[in-house]
This record gives C-alpha cells, structure tokens and sequence, in this order.
C-alpha cells in the first residue's frame, strides 16, 4: 500500500508514538507485508525469528520490536508492539468510511456496464467498460475491475484478510489496507469470496474463469487463463502461475507456488509447491498417475494379508 503522498521517519513515528533510527526526514513512500514489501516501504517484524529477514528485505524502514544496528540505507521504527503500530497506520491511511448508499459516489463505473438491483459498490471502486454485475454482489472499497468481466450473484470482492495474531486474552486482527484487482475477460462465479491484501493486492489474471463457491485469501496472486472449480479453497499468499486447472473441492496452503500449466484433480490437498504441466491427485498430493496407483496397491493389501496368515 502506497501512501498518497511520502511522508518522513519524523511523521510516521508521531503518528504510532514510537521512537526512531535514521535521519527524521528519511522518506517513507508505502508500507506492507514482507513479501510483497518494495523500497520506500515500513514492514514490520515482532519475532527474532524474522528478524534477520526483515532487516535483509527491500523495506526501507522497519518497525520493530528490539533495538538492534540499523542497516545502512535504512531506518527503524522502535515499538513495543509492531503489530499493533502496524494497524494504527493502516487506521491513519486507509481508514473505513461508511457509504450512504447502494454505490458510492467515489466509485467510476465504465461504458455499458450493467449493475444489476441489490449490489453494494463501495468507496473508490473502478469498474471498466461492458462488464455484468449480477444482483446482490458486494464489491468492497477500492476494488479494480477491467473490462468485459462477469460477476455472479451474491460474491464479495475486497472483505478483509482472515489473519490474527494470538493473544492471552484472545485473537487480535491484523486490519486490511489492500485491495482486490480483476484483470480483463474474467468470469466469478456466484456465492465467490475473494479478500483483499493486507497491504498489496489479491489478484485475478485475465481470462481466468472462477466457478461458484470459490473462496481465494489474501494477497494471492491468480494468472491468465486460470479454471477454478466450485468450492476450492486457496489460502493468502498463494501464487498461481497461467494456465492452472483446479477442480472441485481442492484446498492449497498458504504461501506456495503453483506453476503454470498445473492440473489439480478434486479434493486434492496441495501442501507444497508443484511442478509446471503436471497433474496431481490426493492428500498429501502427489502426481496423478503415482497416487492412483498407490492407492490401487493399497486395496491389494487385504488379500495379501490373508494370504500370509
């Protein structure tokens, strides 16, 4: 998330209350997650297990929760609790609004684009040109559409991140600042959730075709020319490159890369990054072929038993 104008060290650490190391006008463009974290930007980090990570990153500015050496060309952001601090800025820069109406009136909706009754559009919402909004669609804040795309009744672009942090007194939400972006030629089925990006942008390439009941989580990144299956379930993070095929009922993992040309079978669990053009099945999956046949062995088993005894 880019903030609609730099802002310095001196500013940032006035807003959240905290104290600083580097120069107070050293310029601060964005801020977001580590791993879509660009120069200019704050990432926070509260753990010493990703300390070194966050330091090493592209960030300029870290917020963190221990004084330590500050890499050079960098500053820091000291709190007592980054996560938290993290949210305030969220708050400050990307704070809710409330809409009076069913749409906004920040939002740009394009030439011969229907929106049909019961569809909620939200504040700066641009949708493009021939593009179909069937009824009781909610399309949340800030949410970019393209051209020529096709939204089912009852989906939800942009509702927040499914991310906490755990508390002794309980889960405390990490707040979404992000958006949703469609790209062209993209059909989302009905009852389809897609949430937005904690600081970046969950993304649907063009072409890509999303059957009913699709849930897609934050910041995941589809690609061209993508089929998606009714009730598949992918986690935030994911990457999914061109051309991927996955059926019905299929779960992915958070923070995996699916290569281009990946078919998914149904119900298969993918845990782990996959292998371009190949074709999985099973939970923990694997490739199709070997899977079925050992699952082909394992009905074998009872008669081998009885044989032994």
């Amino acid at each position: 998330m880019k903030f609609p104008q730099k802002h310095t060290l001196q500013q940032i650490a006035t807003i959240i209350s905290s104290e600083y190391v580097g120069d107070p006008e050293f310029p601060i463009e964005g801020m977001n997650e580590i791993h879509v974290v660009t120069h200019g930007d704050i990432v926070f980090v509260d753990h010493p297990k990703y300390y070194d990570k966050a330091l090493k990153s592209a960030a300029s500015v870290i917020l963190i929760n221990k004084e330590v050496p500050c890499p050079e060309g960098k500053a820091l952001l000291i709190s007592n609790d980054p996560f938290s601090d993290f949210n305030k800025l969220t708050d400050y820069f990307r704070p809710f609004q409330p809409v009076s109406g069913p749409i906004s009136e920040t939002s740009k909706i394009g030439k011969n684009t229907i929106v049909q009754p019961n569809s909620f559009i939200g504040n700066n919402v641009h949708i493009g040109d021939n593009c179909l909004i069937h009824s009781n669609v909610s399309i949340y804040d800030n949410t970019i559409i393209g051209n020529n795309v096709i939204i089912h009744a009852g989906t939800v672009l942009g509702a927040d991140a499914f991310y906490y942090k755990t508390r002794p007194e309980g889960f405390d939400k990490l707040k979404s600042g992000g958006r949703v972006v469609i790209d062209h030629d993209v059909e989302i089925g009905a009852l389809c959730t897609i949430d937005k990006g904690v600081s970046g942008d969950t993304f649907i390439g063009a072409g890509t075709k999303l059957d009913n009941q699709v849930q897609i989580g934050h910041d995941t990144i589809v690609g061209k020319k993508c089929l998606i299956a009714s009730q598949t379930g992918i986690a935030g993070c994911v990457i999914i490159e061109d051309e991927v095929t996955i059926w019905g009922q299929v779960g992915i993992r958070s923070d995996i890369r699916i290569r281009k040309g990946t078919i998914i079978l149904a119900q298969t669990g993918v845990s782990k990054d996959t292998t371009e053009n190949t074709r999985y099945w099973g939970t923990p999956h694997g490739e199709a072929r070997t899977k079925l046949k050992e699952y082909a062995a394992v009905k074998k088993l009872p008669g081998i038993i009885d044989k032994m005894k």
